[in-house]
């Protein structure tokens, strides 16, 4: 090694960086140890307390909503849990304790209240459930940055070629990361797990965590090669390691050259069969991106981003003019537009549903929008009115049973008949789909595809709710899997009942963009695949490597398996 040293720590996201050490010191917020002596103050601290929380969670959405930040599903589920914590009713009640009982001011009482839970997740045994004390200290962090106005929060101009070295980072300072400047990060503390890492595999930063206390070592304005495929980090190397990273760093870029490469290219197998490749966005601003990742169109324009990170309900000429602006921007491509899917983890403050114990089994999605017609009638008016713009789709989300389709579809009725008498033009053909994300409605697809005109498949839940595993809880995470022989069975006879009646099927979940999943979807039959903007090009890749025939080959190869890792390692043998 001709280098100073090298570090080994976890390597989370990968690909190489070479680039010039930024050391990232955050001040410490120490106890101010005031006492707060009277009733009136300590209610005035809860109210400070609460007011921060507010904003917080204001914050949060605010970074939600910023298409600058070229937000993924990944980042949205983040950001979504540091919702949640941040409107955690015992953080609230822990310090709003401290605060009445042993006189805290609000600061003091966060600190304490946040450290003690930091300390609970950091000593737990299960990996998953340890690196949630980061999401705690960020919000924890937001919560006084906003107690103590005129504290900066995180966002330093780096200069170019940055590789950020810090004890930890924070999930929300990874995502509004400038990613034109800072080209990896290297922290202390950190693992696989972690919703930071989760970021930067996301984001394509190359990350190393877990580095130990060598890293702090490390010295501003010294260079660093960082390989966040085998976790190493070297420092100050010699002429002859930066040639060797060098060259690793132009094939990796040759490589990515060939996936762009595929950019107008139709995703066709060797054997003629054409299928399509959408994106899951959640505004305008991201068709650029799905256009020149070589996207044809949206499989999934998630609306609640609209509804979010405001006080009350948009009104029908925002939404129209949002539905608007995309349905042109897309160029007459198709955009399936999936309907108001809030409640679970994504909560509206000013709608105010009331806490359920299992809310994602409880009032959400289409349910929200037949029991609250005229929050859905607003919005069906405003995409109707928008369809004559551009080629969009209605998808209706959470569908249950056909009651539900039924109602849904005679709300668009309803809501053409006005708009005709109205004398107001819409597109009077549009095409009504739903998701198939509950197993009950896999289990009815003969009898929906007799009522629509397709179906997304959403993997993400269709796998929550038919393995009863919530994938954010660390001690059943590991049974979470889409190559679940149940999960693929289902997913298997929705596309078959769909083909039965001429209806395409897309997926719209995570499995969409795993390329092991990729020749299996093929074999079953699977019309389109929708992802991020970013996975396409590998998805691609494989499609057009690959023969419709030897795809139904491994389907049918895979179905005859009763074990979900025989799966994933026979899907790793046979991909090219």
């Amino acid at each position: 090694m001709d280098g100073k040293n090298m570090i080994k720590g976890t390597g989370v996201s990968p690909g190489i960086s070479i680039g010039i050490a930024h050391i990232l010191k955050k001040d410490d917020d120490g106890l101010s140890g005031i006492i707060i002596q009277t009733n009136e103050a300590r209610e005035l601290e809860i109210e400070k307390f609460n007011q921060a929380v507010v904003s917080a969670i204001r914050e949060v959405e605010t970074i939600r909503l910023n298409t600058s930040f070229d937000l993924k599903p990944e980042d949205m589920d983040i950001l979504d849990t540091q919702i949640e914590f941040l409107g955690d009713p015992q953080i609230a009640e822990d310090v709003h304790e401290k605060i009445r009982n042993h006189f805290r001011s609000a600061h003091d009482a966060v600190i304490e209240v946040i450290d003690a839970a930091v300390e609970m997740f950091r000593n737990m045994d299960d990996k998953y459930l340890s690196a949630r004390a980061a999401d705690l200290r960020d919000i924890g962090n937001r919560i006084l940055r906003n107690l103590n106005t005129g504290r900066a929060s995180f966002g330093p101009d780096f200069g170019e070629n940055t590789i950020l070295i810090a004890e930890d980072l924070a999930p929300s300072d990874t995502i509004t990361l400038d990613t034109t400047r800072v080209v990896g990060f290297a922290t202390r503390l950190g693992g696989r797990t972690s919703h930071t890492a989760i970021i930067a595999k996301a984001k394509g930063i190359p990350a190393v965590v877990a580095c130990g206390s060598e890293l702090l070592n490390i010295r501003i304005g010294e260079t660093v090669i960082l390989d966040g495929t085998t976790g190493e980090l070297i420092i100050n190397p010699g002429s002859e390691i930066m040639g060797v990273y060098k060259a690793k760093q132009v094939n990796i870029l040759n490589e990515k050259a060939l996936l762009r490469s595929l950019k107008d290219l139709p995703a066709v197998t060797t054997d003629g069969h054409r299928f399509k490749l959408y994106a899951n966005i959640s505004n305008a601003a991201e068709l650029e991106q799905v256009f020149e990742n070589g996207g044809e169109g949206v499989g999934l324009l998630r609306t609640e981003m609209l509804f979010m990170g405001r006080d009350s309900f948009p009104s029908e000429e925002e939404q129209f003019n949002f539905y608007k602006q995309v349905a042109i921007k897309s160029k007459n491509r198709p955009v399936i537009i999936r309907t108001l899917d809030i409640g679970g983890d994504k909560q509206l403050p000013y709608f105010g549903i009331p806490p359920e114990n299992n809310p994602f089994m409880g009032y959400r999605a289409i349910r929200i929008c037949l029991d609250q017609q005229e929050i859905f009638f607003t919005q069906l008016r405003a995409i109707l009115r928008a369809s004559v713009f551009g080629n969009l789709k209605i998808m209706f989300p959470m569908i249950s049973n056909l009651s539900e389709v039924k109602q849904a579809k005679e709300c668009v009725n309803e809501v053409k008949l006005e708009l005709k008498n109205a004398g107001i033009d819409f597109d009077r053909s549009i095409e009504l789909g739903i998701m198939i994300e509950i197993p009950s409605a896999a289990l009815i697809a003969d009898i929906l595809a007799r009522e629509v005109d397709f179906f997304s498949i959403g993997t993400n839940d269709l796998c929550q709710y038919t393995l009863a595993v919530d994938r954010m809880n660390g001690k059943v995470s590991a049974l979470y899997t889409h190559f679940n022989p149940g999960v693929l069975r289902l997913i298997s006879y929705v596309i078959e009942q769909a083909h039965k009646q001429n209806k395409p099927v897309g997926l719209c979940g995570e499995m969409a963009s795993d390329p092991l999943a990729a020749l299996l979807l093929m074999g079953m039959g699977l019309d389109e695949f929708s992802m991020s903007p970013r996975s396409i090009p590998s998805i691609k890749n494989i499609l057009v490597k690959n023969s419709l025939a030897k795809a139904r080959e491994v389907f049918k190869t895979v179905m005859e398996m009763d074990d979900p890792e025989t799966i994933i390692n026979y899907l790793e043998e046979v991909i090219i």
